[in-house]
């Protein structure tokens, strides 16, 4: 599906302004190249000043008078910022921390989403906003809520205590079916009903890993549920598509809370020192609803903000090398938070367009450069479609729940994906992010590394891959637990240990133990809860072997020939320099026996985006650390916006420049 246009655009907050400055918020919006905003999100005590007493024309004009200066809406429905009438003297309609602690109203995310009050009202205001706006001119999309669980995680209040039960009680039928699956014989804790079940709320020590994580996935459907209930409301008023502005740092199942939804989006603030922190985001959101565009809802124009903090500004060029690296990937939109600065509130620092005294800031500028390349690539993005990678890595929230209940040496799951998916940027392999459940047709190359819990359903789905040729590579830190998150009793590593005709002789942190690995020439120390192994099946051999340490001469690496592919397995992972390397000439390796092909000659910190379209190859070249670079043109090209002819050969790369390369055909 290709979009009719590419949208740039900004949170704008109406509510809170007086007409003059919207006109001239207006008539800058035009000027800077913005034509869609996103408003009506915290807005819930503007639509219902008072309980049962709401009003919509305020934002019905507001849409209408954008649309009749060309910008489009995306309208929120305003539930993560509850109004006081609904708060005031009602503590149990609010969220409560795992330490116990009630929220009290301000801020956002202050009530439980699953308490039946707030639910109530919420489903009321949605209702009137879409019977209200649904079908106006210049209505694009809805967004739900924002930013789903950013700022708090599983609620503790009563209201999920019994939702909680009654979810054990449909996931186990029987409460002894409970007790077995968790082991509740430990530390006596055995339970006679589910409603002695407590939830994961303040202890001496740690709880038992079961309950904390199912807690955890218990929450996560309750997200989804609210989504899918507000979604449900809107679809009886509007045909626009319905999104959420989510992340992968927020404490919500995205595979669970997109799939009721129409397409992708999301936020991000990573600092021009991380890019791949950025670019992580871009190859996971554009699989999430595949086919469609996904968007970019939020970035700063220049640097985030609030009354405690701020960041780094921008170097100038870097947002615009952001926009050209999304769109290039298949954004169909790319916005800022905000557009005018907030004059009051917590977040007065935060960066955005237009000061609160109407004035251009220093982020005026990365917008106009942005809409000056939107202008130029917008003719070719358009007539051509990102291209499918054929290297794959698996992401998981349900891994990163289990990380939660037991991050060992403080393991942060998505700081692990994105260290582990920098090698992939720097090597120049065009990649794709897939959720757990996502299909693995047209791949060659399988990664899945930190996935705790493998599935059955994606165990056959890997399997079914590698049969049919492609190259599984497994680890670290994937396997070795149950569903329950409890230790397997049948092998180390379960069925996908049997699967790799291998036997786990040996678990244990390597850290600080004088563990090093040798494989592909090259030696590095090897650190992180490992697994060492013996081959058992005559298919499987030892890749890299142990060389030092408490262990010497197992094996942390290995293959086995599957089908028409293999099954790697990586028991524990290389560090250090040394240990980048060899991950490098691992990953490498493989690239090659699985034939990809898809990636480029580049140097480190710049990035090909790969599109097809009309009989012709483009490649958009951006350059993201701000050192620039250079790439290899294959074959000879033609810069897609000069018509200049390209000779074969290293091309230079400036500064956060960014190039479009046409090729005949498919290279």
């Amino acid at each position: 599906m290709r979009s009719k246009k590419l949208y740039h655009g900004a949170a704008w907050y109406p509510e809170l302004w007086e007409q003059g400055v919207l006109e001239q918020d207006i008539a800058y919006m035009l000027a800077a190249g913005i034509n869609v905003v996103r408003i009506g999100e915290f807005a819930w005590s503007t639509l219902e000043p008072t309980e049962g007493k709401i009003d919509l024309s305020f934002f019905v004009t507001v849409i209408g008078r954008l649309y009749e200066n060309g910008i489009e809406t995306i309208m929120c429905t305003p539930t993560a910022t509850p109004p006081i009438w609904l708060s005031h003297g009602h503590p149990e309609r609010m969220y409560v921390n795992e330490r116990g602690e009630t929220m009290g109203h301000g801020s956002r995310q202050h009530a439980c989403t699953n308490n039946a009050y707030f639910r109530k009202r919420s489903s009321i205001i949605t209702e009137h906003i879409a019977r209200a706006v649904g079908s106006l001119p210049g209505l694009i999309g809805w967004q739900l809520d924002n930013e789903f669980k950013a700022h708090v995680s599983e609620c503790m209040c009563l209201s999920c205590l019994g939702l909680w039960h009654r979810w054990l009680e449909k996931q186990y039928g029987d409460i002894e079916q409970l007790n077995d699956a968790w082991g509740t014989q430990i530390w006596s804790e055995r339970y006679s009903t589910f409603e002695e079940i407590p939830q994961p709320g303040p202890v001496p020590f740690l709880h038992n890993s079961s309950l904390k994580t199912m807690y955890q996935l218990f929450s996560m459907e309750m997200v989804a549920d609210f989504a899918k209930e507000q979604a449900d409301m809107i679809r009886t008023y509007s045909k626009a598509p319905i999104t959420h502005n989510s992340s992968i740092a927020f404490h919500v199942d995205n595979e669970q809370l997109f799939d009721g939804l129409d397409f992708a989006s999301y936020d991000t603030y990573a600092s021009a020192s991380h890019f791949p922190a950025y670019m992580i985001n871009c190859d996971l959101w554009r699989n999430v609803k595949r086919g469609k565009p996904f968007w970019i809802m939020e970035t700063s124009p220049s640097f985030s903000g609030s009354l405690e903090s701020y960041a780094v500004p921008h170097p100038s060029g870097y947002v615009r090398a952001e926009a050209v690296a999304a769109f290039a990937l298949g954004a169909g939109g790319f916005c800022y938070w905000l557009w005018r600065q907030q004059r009051a509130g917590c977040e007065q620092l935060h960066g955005s367009v237009l000061s609160a005294w109407g004035k251009p800031t220093i982020g005026y500028h990365n917008v106009l450069e942005v809409t000056k390349a939107k202008n130029e690539l917008e003719p070719i993005l358009l007539a051509s479609e990102p291209m499918q990678a054929e290297v794959a890595m698996s992401y998981s929230d349900r891994s990163k729940a289990f990380f939660k209940t037991e991050p060992m040496r403080k393991l942060n799951f998505r700081g692990l994906m994105t260290d582990y998916y920098s090698r992939l940027l720097h090597m120049g392999i065009h990649r794709d992010l897939l959720l757990e459940g996502a299909r693995l047709g047209g791949y060659k190359l399988l990664l899945t590394p930190y996935m705790p819990y493998v599935s059955a359903d994606y165990l056959q789905r890997a399997l079914a891959f590698v049969k049919n040729g492609g190259i599984w590579i497994a680890g670290p830190l994937t396997g070795g637990r149950t569903e329950q998150h409890t230790i397997p009793t049948d092998a180390t590593l379960g069925k996908l240990e049997h699967e790799a005709g291998v036997e786990t002789v040996h678990t244990y942190p390597m850290d600080d133990t004088g563990a090093m690995g040798q494989a592909f020439g090259c030696t590095a120390p090897l650190g992180m809860w490992s697994a060492l192994f013996e081959p058992r099946e005559v298919t499987a051999k030892a890749v890299g072997s142990v060389a030092e340490g408490i262990t010497p001469g197992f094996s942390f690496l290995t293959e086995r020939e599957y089908g028409r592919g293999k099954l790697v397995m990586l028991g524990s992972m290389p560090q250090g320099e040394n240990g980048d390397a060899m991950l490098m000439k691992l990953i490498d390796h493989y690239c090659m026996g699985a034939g990809v092909t898809l990636r480029s000659d580049v140097t480190p910190g710049t990035i090909v985006a790969p599109r097809r379209g009309d009989g012709l190859t483009f490649w958009i070249v951006i350059n993201m650390n701000g050192a620039g670079g250079s790439v290899t043109l294959p074959v000879r090209g033609t810069d897609a916006v000069s018509n200049m002819y390209l000779p074969p050969g290293r091309l230079e790369i400036g500064r956060y420049e960014y190039r479009a390369i046409q090729f005949e055909g498919t290279l």
